[in-house]
């Protein structure tokens, strides 16, 4: 039975998240503190700062060396299972809503299984559960930005090349208004008659469709972090090294404000 102590373990977990972000909205919405431009400067010190070395500072020190595999393997079978869902409901979709179907099924997937948790479930199991619960969350956090997010990069830009060959080819009264406004327009025309033509399968599909996942995840700075923090946590652990008290100290500072000014940065 959870007792009150429980209760005020997951309250006291959630409260210091939920005031960052209360406070971020409050914020932008209501005192008016920063306009688009600081949010948006805001937004970039988390997605390249603040975040990756949150994320390191935790891989760091999960001890991953000795990742529960079991978690591991029960979190792809859950993936696994909300996939097969939604396909049988995408399959089942008429063929006129097949393709709102499909972002469904992308959004779906998403809310389903790809959680926030190094900036929310985290803490939360730390406070709940205690370290043992903490390492589990960064484990699956690891996982997800270094191998799920890809997988849904690559749905996403699937999806997006798929609407391209698609796309109804321009009747000939727009190809003819076009080709009128040509010197006024001088990519009008170019547009028009891309939009009708259309891709082939094979390489000339996934080439361009796999190289644009790869650029997205290269500028991805928390993938970077959490393959750095995941190596140095299973080196550390095998031959028993410790992180050196400057650099140590110089990444915990930084660590410590990812938490609050993501939480922040999402208010806003």
């Amino acid at each position: 039975m959870i007792g009150w102590g429980d209760l005020y373990k997951v309250v006291s977990g959630m409260a210091p998240l939920y005031f960052a972000l209360v406070l971020g909205y409050c914020s932008v919405r209501w005192w008016r503190l920063f306009t688009r431009d600081q949010c948006d400067a805001i937004n970039r010190l988390v997605i390249y700062f603040a975040l990756p070395f949150f994320a390191f500072d935790f891989n760091a020190h999960a001890g991953t060396f000795a990742a529960s595999y079991r978690v591991l393997a029960a979190d792809a079978v859950a993936k696994l299972l909300v996939v097969l869902a939604l396909a049988v409901w995408a399959a089942a979709s008429s063929r006129k809503a097949a393709p709102a179907s499909y972002s469904w099924c992308i959004t779906g997937f998403s809310l389903a299984t790809l959680s926030n948790g190094l900036l929310v479930g985290a803490p939360l199991m730390d406070a709940m559960y205690g370290k043992w619960a903490r390492d589990i969350v960064v484990q699956l956090s690891v996982v997800q930005a270094v191998v799920w997010l890809p997988v849904l990069l690559v749905v996403f830009e699937a999806r997006q090349a798929w609407m391209e060959v698609t796309a109804p080819a321009p009747t000939p009264a727009l190809e003819e208004g076009l080709h009128q406004h040509d010197v006024e327009r001088p990519g009008a025309a170019a547009a028009g008659g891309g939009g009708g033509r259309k891709k082939t399968g094979g390489c000339a599909f996934w080439a361009p469709l796999l190289r644009n996942v790869g650029l997205k995840v290269v500028g991805n700075p928390n993938v970077y972090a959490s393959l750095l923090g995941v190596l140095w946590s299973t080196v550390a652990n095998r031959w028993h090294l410790e992180i050196p008290t400057i650099i140590d100290g110089s990444i915990e500072i930084m660590s410590k404000t990812g938490l609050g000014i993501g939480m922040f940065n999402m208010g806003t």
